[in-house]
């Protein structure tokens, strides 16, 4: 079984500074570095460096970034066929400033990541073809809070035109694939394309954003992952970093507590969880287990800086779990 990931592919441009700089304001920073990210991209390394085969459709330009971002997928040993080469505009870029804290702000600028449209969804078709119908996978016929997926998984974020998303959802729902959403950049989300995701795994600002009130902890969080159940979605798992992971289904509700990390940078760490989360699900983990996946690789994520170069291999994980820090 594998993951695909259909999203988007940049390279960032990261600058460290002391703080944040406030509206209006010049900082001089003290290191600057490119990298390749994108939130799709990041999410499909993880995946892959965590040992589960991983598929990467979406779009780069016909640049420098573009053959620097592909090689960097390949590196990881992620399946890059379905990638296009858009030769007619830019890569997506995003520029990144970092603090001593580990904070971030980004501005992104889509390139070919804005391109993606219908023509990438009939790539993404082509990869379903090649997968295991959903009658020959074991372990689907238990919904991921009771005893794991086990079969495949498509991830989706919000860094390509929202009508992508939704045909993309469509099709892997047709096809029997499961489907988890990271719903970021923040925006609201139209009301057909919550009952097609299987797992929705937003941060307390990105919750807030789809819910209409301010999730800034646990309790405010459970609230929000329930009020996300009732517009469709099977599973509702919101990310409160160093606070923990507050995660509703169907059956229950429960919490999952942050490991003890000391953070560099937390460009990808969002990134990072979700690729474990997947990675453990297309493995037949249950769900709470998964999630646990899901926070150890974005506490690791977080220690180093980066995006992809951040993303922890299957040992490095495994160790995390035993040792808690």
């Amino acid at each position: 079984m594998v993951a695909i990931v259909f999203g988007s592919i940049n390279i960032d441009l990261v600058s460290k500074t002391p703080r944040l700089p406030l509206p209006g304001e010049t900082l001089t920073g003290h290191s600057f570095a490119t990298a390749p990210g994108g939130k799709g991209a990041n999410q499909a390394v993880a995946i892959a460096k965590l040992g589960v085969p991983s598929y990467m459709v979406g779009r780069v330009g016909g640049d420098n970034f573009g053959r620097e971002l592909l090689a960097s997928l390949q590196a990881a040993r992620v399946q890059t066929e379905n990638v296009l080469v858009d030769e007619s505009i830019s890569s997506g870029v995003a520029a990144i400033a970092v603090d001593d804290n580990g904070e971030n702000q980004i501005i992104i600028t889509p390139g070919a990541n804005g391109r993606v449209d219908e023509t990438d969804v009939e790539r993404l078709q082509s990869v379903l073809k090649i997968l295991p119908s959903p009658s020959q996978r074991e372990g689907t016929s238990s919904p991921p809070s009771q005893g794991g997926l086990g079969g495949s998984i498509l991830l989706l974020q919000l860094e390509i035109p929202l009508s992508a998303v939704i045909a993309a959802a469509q099709v892997a729902k047709a096809a029997g694939i499961q489907v988890i959403l990271d719903p970021a950049p923040a925006q609201n989300l139209p009301d057909e394309l919550y009952p097609l995701i299987d797992i929705i795994t937003p941060n307390e600002t990105e919750a807030g954003r789809l819910v209409g009130f301010t999730v800034d902890g646990r309790e405010a969080a459970t609230e929000a992952a329930r009020a996300l159940l009732q517009k469709g979605v099977g599973n509702a798992i919101v990310k409160l970093g160093a606070k923990g992971v507050v995660c509703a289904t169907q059956a229950e509700t429960f919490f999952t507590s942050a490991f003890s990390i000391r953070a560099v940078d937390t460009v990808a760490a969002g990134d990072a969880f979700n690729g474990g989360l997947a990675a453990a699900l297309v493995e037949g983990l249950p769900l709470r287990q998964a999630v646990v996946w899901g926070a150890a690789a974005g506490a690791l994520a977080a220690t180093k800086p980066g995006a992809q170069s951040a993303m922890c291999d299957r040992p490095t994980l495994e160790a995390l779990m035993v040792t808690g820090s």
